[in-house]
């Protein structure tokens, strides 16, 4: 062997673990959301060890599943630019008005009609949100807010302001429906209903439409810049109408999940839970001018939202400071990605 065959190949330089982990969460913000909850389940766990029993496992899992639905349309706006703050009042609408309907003339309606009813209802409400956005060239906030208490006020004007307390049959069933029940050695039933399927089969389709559609595409490009995805020729009507539609069906079909699961219809529900959804969205790494974020961050910052709002009392902090506590991880997890991006 010759000297010219001789190839010295340097050794690898071997970057420093904080320089890595900065890289890894420039790539992957959710996982500061993920570090934020594992901090949070190990400070409440080690206050009030009964926090890791399946019990409280499972009603934290069967709490995440109408704010998961609702955070899930709330992020494909947000990717795309806009903000909805309309879809508790779609939600309402969508699940009392279908729920009158059903125990009124259809008791015996097949469950699966129902959910489709109430999908169906839910996307016509949020297609008016998305032809007011495109057409009015209106901002996004300013129309979902009008429209917010268009909804609501048609629904307690019109359709009614009396709970429905005496569900159908298949609904009353679909709602005690366990996915998971067994009774643990202390002698308390730990239960995870059925309806939790609807989370993880919503996340997953959304993650598809998101990253592998047309559609997705020109959500995020939407997102990134408005006018370069128009020179791009994507269809910012055709995406205004989808985002605003599938928004509205997810709100009509958690809206019914709702119903089922507290086994009555009340016109006032879901009220107020709009901050604590778009909080969720932000906590999950998606940026409120739009082009980001994963669903994986989204339903990340869901758990996280739930788990504040649902075990603090367990570790002995006052109910009063949850807001605070929100409030708190809101502030830190958006200073943690403005200085990302500024980097």
């Amino acid at each position: 062997m010759t000297s010219a065959n001789i190839v010295i190949v340097a050794p690898p330089t071997r970057v420093p673990w904080p320089i890595r982990l900065r890289i890894r969460l420039d790539r992957r913000p959710e996982l500061f959301t993920l570090f934020l909850l594992v901090c949070l389940c190990a400070f409440v766990g080690i206050a009030n060890p009964d926090f890791f029993q399946a019990a409280t496992l499972f009603d934290l899992a069967r709490s995440s599943v109408v704010t998961g639905l609702f955070a899930l349309g709330v992020f494909v706006i947000l990717a795309a630019g806009g903000i909805d703050v309309s879809f508790t009042a779609i939600a309402a609408l969508s699940m009392y008005s279908v729920t009158q309907l059903v125990v009124t003339h259809f008791p015996s309606a097949p469950l699966i009609l129902v959910f489709a009813a109430a999908a169906l209802g839910g996307g016509v409400l949020g297609l008016i949100n998305g032809f007011l956005v495109h057409e009015l060239k209106a901002p996004s906030l300013i129309v979902t807010i009008g429209t917010q208490y268009l909804f609501r006020g048609f629904l307690l004007t019109f359709i009614g302001t009396a709970w429905v307390a005496s569900l159908p049959d298949q609904m009353d069933h679909f709602g005690k429906l366990a996915l998971i029940e067994f009774v643990s050695v202390r002698g308390t039933k730990a239960m995870l209903p059925a309806f939790f399927l609807a989370l993880p089969a919503v996340a997953g389709l959304t993650w598809w439409i998101l990253n592998r559609t047309l559609m997705g595409r020109a959500i995020f490009a939407t997102g990134g810049s408005r006018d370069v995805a128009e020179r791009l020729g994507y269809n910012l009507r055709a995406v205004h109408f989808f985002i605003f539609a599938y928004t509205g069906a997810l709100a009509g079909v958690a809206g019914m999940i709702h119903v089922c699961s507290s086994r009555m219809a009340n016109p006032f529900d879901l009220v107020g839970m709009e901050i604590d959804v778009i909080a969720a969205v932000v906590l999950g790494g998606a940026r409120i001018t739009g082009g980001t974020g994963t669903v994986t961050g989204t339903v990340l910052g869901v758990v996280l939202v739930v788990v504040i709002n649902n075990v603090l009392i367990m570790a002995g902090v006052p109910s009063t400071w949850q807001r605070l506590v929100v409030g708190a991880f809101i502030l830190v997890a958006g200073a943690f990605f403005v200085v990302r991006r500024r980097r």
